[in-house]
């Protein structure tokens, strides 16, 4: 019979990520508001979805703000619900 060789365990690879600040906590920023664009196209993927607030980095408070913010843009027409 052949010997059957135990592969060895590696230890798991840690990864250390740095977890991100609330860009809005940072600039203290009030209100967010739904005509700046440009900000809050930075929250939108290239698929038209909106981040999630653990890739985005933004708090529970603001990522509520900002989801608000963009449905809004989205209702008159400042932001595309899908993006081609």
């Amino acid at each position: 019979m052949p010997k059957m060789f135990k592969k060895k365990k590696r230890p798991p690879k840690r990864q250390f990520f740095r977890k991100k600040k609330c860009i809005f906590c940072v600039d203290k920023v009030e209100e967010i508001d739904y005509k700046d664009i440009a900000k809050l196209s930075k929250f939108i993927s290239e698929r038209g979805k909106m981040t999630p607030r653990r890739i985005s980095g933004t708090c529970a408070r603001h990522q509520r703000r900002v989801s608000s913010a963009i449905k809004r843009a989205r209702l008159i027409a400042l932001l595309p619900f899908i993006r081609t």
